[in-house]
């Protein structure tokens, strides 16, 4: 299959993500994960979508039983590149967020950070929760990082270039179905003049409706936080971390 024919969430995970966000390092997944446990994260820990692995080694590191899942085997790769990443071997997953290769009811907790909801349109993204109640045992934790529509929506810039050694790296935003999805084009290109482009297409959910979705499946969610520092969300807060218990 070609890129062109992969659907945007393979593109966009494959190595060149790591370029874009350097800054999203074990050292920052530390400190994140040291709030994750003072919200009630612990025992069997799922982390979602985990990426190169860097919350889950974190975690590990705290004594947490963590085994975390993606979808993209270029950034699964990269754990080993993480110092101590060798503790991972036999915990990363490569698997589909809508069809979760884990029993009902084998999580205490599970964890979905950086923006890794809203990828499927809403019967899919639908499916995603299905899925992340059905793992969770009854009073598990759950944490999940989503962008904060309203703050986007003010704030969002169009276009964007940016220098970095090697490379420039090129973005372009959009909104979409009245505000409701918020598209990005990424283009990177490499002073040999080599490039690699992709798409981004991620659907926006605000506290409310999230916290109608969950209380659907049973889970309630007991506050919001705008920040890893556990700041109250606002309409200028950089995240939206909703922290829930199944019922």
């Amino acid at each position: 299959m070609s890129d062109a024919e992969k659907p945007w969430y393979e593109t966009a995970f494959e190595s060149g993500y790591l370029e874009v966000y350097p800054h999203r390092d074990l050292a920052a997944a530390r400190e994140e994960v040291s709030w994750l446990i003072e919200q009630g994260v612990g025992g069997r820990t799922l982390d979602l979508c985990c990426g190169f692995g860097r919350h889950s080694l974190a975690l590990l590191e705290r004594g947490v039983d963590v085994v975390g899942l993606d979808l993209s085997a270029d950034l699964l790769t990269q754990a080993e590149n993480l110092e101590g990443g060798e503790a991972l071997d036999g915990r990363l997953v490569r698997g589909d967020v809508r069809y979760l290769p884990f029993a009902d009811q084998e999580m205490d907790s599970l964890v979905n950070l950086f923006s890794s909801f809203g990828y499927f349109g809403e019967a899919g993204d639908r499916g995603v929760l299905d899925e992340i109640t059905r793992v969770l045992k009854p009073g598990g934790r759950l944490v999940m990082d989503l962008m904060n529509p309203e703050r986007i929506r003010a704030n969002l810039v169009p276009e964007s270039k940016t220098e970095r050694d090697g490379f420039v790296l090129y973005e372009s935003r959009r909104l979409e179905d009245g505000g409701q999805r918020v598209t990005k084009r990424v283009r990177i290109v490499n002073v040999d003049g080599r490039e690699r482009s992709w798409k981004e297409d991620v659907r926006f959910y605000d506290p409310e409706l999230m916290a109608q979705l969950l209380g659907e499946r049973g889970v309630t969610v007991e506050r919001v936080a705008g920040s890893f520092a556990g700041e109250p969300f606002h309409a200028e807060s950089t995240r939206q971390l909703l922290i829930a218990r199944k019922d």
